[in-house]
């Protein structure tokens, strides 16, 4: 005669040997899939103003540089008919051409700067910081290019031989004969501060193995 075969009993819920995992705290590697990345669209956009107004006013700048830096394109007038013309004295020379290479330069070396600068005191990337970058650099060499023409000899060529005299030397206004020398700082800004962020900038934590997806 055999005994009755009972089932074995069922498990118990909250067996002693089993382990139960706390949810990682607020700050661990694993605990940022559902917090805000960065500092928050608010903080982003306050920083991105601030971006654009200082390198708006950066402009100044630029434009002290280019009107200092700047070759003068010599002009000479005389009377014909009772009628003032004015030309180039230097036919060949190239300070035309130096007025808007001097205006790149400075601008490539401002987007650098800028890009630096804002990078170090950043770290991070995002749309906002980009938009502050090209437009801020573009304001300010708007103001630069609007400053060295003030700044610059008289804008009224005529009058400014009269002014001086028949067969005397004076210089041409300060002038952009390219505009797209205004983008030379925008664009360097933008470049240079995506170079950096791909480079240096943070990198997304990786999961642990068992969490990938």
């Amino acid at each position: 005669m055999t005994a009755p075969l009972t089932p074995p009993p069922p498990p118990h819920e909250n067996s002693p040997h089993q382990v139960w995992q706390a949810p990682p705290p607020a700050g661990a590697p694993g605990a940022g899939a559902y917090e805000q990345d960065g500092p928050g669209m608010k903080t982003e956009l306050r920083e991105a103003a601030v971006i654009t107004v200082a390198l708006a006013l950066g402009g100044v700048l630029l434009g002290l540089l280019w009107w200092w830096l700047a070759p003068h394109v010599p002009l000479i007038g005389d009377e014909v008919d009772k009628n003032w013309v004015v030309y180039v004295k230097d036919t060949e020379g190239e300070q035309a051409v130096g007025v808007d290479g001097t205006f790149i330069l400075l601008g490539l070396a401002f987007g650098l700067v800028s890009a630096v600068v804002v990078f170090l005191l950043r770290r991070r990337g995002g749309v906002p910081l980009a938009v502050a970058l090209g437009l801020g650099g573009l304001l300010g060499s708007l103001l630069a290019w609007r400053l060295g023409v003030w700044l610059g000899p008289e804008s009224d060529v005529l009058a400014h031989a009269q002014a001086v005299g028949k067969g005397v030397t004076f210089s041409a206004p300060l002038e952009l004969s390219a505009k797209g020398a205004l983008l030379a700082w925008p664009l360097a800004g933008l470049l240079v501060h995506l170079g950096l962020t791909a480079l240096f900038g943070p990198r997304d934590p990786e999961l642990p193995y068992g969490e990938r997806p």
